[in-house]
């Protein structure tokens, strides 16, 4: 798995951004189930890159919902002066 970069991950509509943030949570359940089954004999290094991408993905989807609600502020203060 090659990580991306941030701004790559950025230019996601916010349904892809939805949908990768549930593949990448899938792909690290799938490591830790094969991690306690034992079928996992090499690589994981791919903990580390399947939890720095989900952090990067929430990261990107948490500054979206704050842009949205500091625009609904500034309407808020806007209508009532």
């Amino acid at each position: 798995m090659a990580l991306s970069k941030a701004k790559e991950l950025r230019e996601l509509s916010d349904d892809e951004l939805s949908t990768e943030i549930a593949n990448v949570k899938r792909e690290l359940f799938d490591l830790r189930f094969n991690q306690a089954t034992r079928q996992m004999e090499t690589g994981f290094h791919q903990f580390k890159h399947a939890r720095r991408k989900l952090a990067q993905l929430m990261t990107i989807e948490r500054e979206r919902q704050l842009a949205g609600d500091s625009a609904n502020d500034d309407a808020a203060v806007s209508s009532e002066q």
